[in-house]
């Protein structure tokens, strides 16, 4: 019981945290709209008729799957800040597991990466990107899916690092090259042998790619969107998150134990 309400407690204080920060709430609404406005809309009018496909919808999908990814992933990174502060002080020293610190932590940032994805489906609308019910039904999945992998990729970054500079740093030279690999913004259909290799190690790349496939699915222009079918991308993606909870939770837990 006293396991179920730390990983509660945890969780709990990480969305209210998300909740109570204004400059953060209006960075996390503002920014995926700009990028969505611009450069889906400048896409658009340079390449869409080209492409054969709208570049709104297609940057919608990938700012989406971006946004889940990088702020869970991000916050996980947090908890080397959080051993600083009282709160988590007295979690690291209660007779606490913990595995249910990092349980607890997932859960927490999934649901903050959760709460920033919503209104992008609202913009979305604006932005008159054809979403029917079905597809916004099927994106909550899909949704939370991403959060998990993005959970654990931050919680193996975490695990070897223990300066919260050095993760900020470190997370964002790792994060960025994913937005152009996993092809947020662009079409990676065709890339150079080595971009491909790259491309294909980046787990952005697979979260991006299940929401533009559910999202494109039964659509002419599937084909030109989507690079692999959703069953190969949710493999891939179950894959990477045992990996990356199995051995990131063993480091962080063996770290934890011998400090």
């Amino acid at each position: 019981m006293n396991e179920l309400n730390a990983i509660a407690a945890i969780a709990e204080r990480d969305l209210f945290k998300f909740l109570r920060d204004r400059a953060r709430l209006i960075g996390a609404f503002v920014f995926p709209f700009l990028l969505m406005f611009l450069m889906g809309g400048t896409l658009q009018l340079n390449l869409g008729k080209a492409a054969g496909f709208n570049f709104i919808g297609f940057t919608f999908t990938g700012v989406l799957g971006m946004t889940i990814f990088q702020s869970a992933s991000q916050g996980i990174a947090s908890l080397l800040e959080d051993r600083q502060n009282d709160f988590a002080q007295e979690i690291f020293v209660s007779p606490i597991s913990r595995y249910s610190i990092v349980i607890g932590k997932i859960i927490g940032e999934s649901m903050v990466a959760l709460a920033q994805a919503a209104p992008l489906i609202l913009f979305a609308i604006v932005l008159r990107v054809p979403l029917t019910a079905l597809d916004i039904l099927l994106l909550v999945p899909v949704a939370v899916l991403g959060c998990l992998v993005g959970g654990s990729f931050g919680l193996l970054g975490m695990s070897v690092i223990n300066d919260q500079r050095a993760a900020n740093q470190i997370f964002g030279f790792i994060l960025l090259p994913q937005f152009f690999l996993a092809g947020v913004f662009n079409p990676i259909n065709v890339l150079p042998w080595y971009l491909e290799i790259l491309s294909l190690i980046s787990p952005l790349r697979y979260v991006v790619d299940l929401f533009r496939g559910v999202v494109y699915m039964g659509r002419p222009e599937y084909h030109k969107v989507v690079l692999l079918d959703p069953e190969i991308n949710l493999m891939v993606m179950a894959l990477m998150f045992a990996v990356f909870i199995v051995t990131g939770t063993a480091l962080f837990v063996r770290r934890e134990t011998n400090r």
